[in-house]
């Protein structure tokens, strides 16, 4: 199988699941449970693709700069400064960081 095959069916597979997802009956989706359950895997899947791009490093886990800057990104989300406020901020705090080791 090449590569190009398993992209097609990869995408067949996603938009197929997508269109069973249009068969769910409004009242199954109503239910809050299920808004729940939904709210709480798209945080979980933002929070592991947050960890997994700060810490990893091809296989290894890394401990570098960009652990302070996403600290100081999520203060600065809880304070509610703009978002081109906190982008601009952790980057100079990883930019400073990277500067003085």
């Amino acid at each position: 199988m090449t590569l190009w095959q398993i992209v097609l069916i990869g995408a067949i597979a996603c938009l197929a699941l997508k269109l069973l997802g249009y068969l769910v009956p409004a009242s199954v989706l109503a239910r809050p449970a299920t808004a729940r359950t939904a709210d709480l895997i798209t945080v979980a899947l933002l929070a592991a693709l947050i960890s997994v791009q700060t810490l990893a490093v091809g296989t290894a886990i890394e401990l570098d700069a960009r652990i302070p800057a996403l600290i100081v990104a999520a203060g600065l989300f809880a304070l509610r400064v703009p978002f081109v406020v906190v982008v601009v901020a952790a980057a100079a705090v990883a930019a400073l960081i990277r500067l003085w080791f």
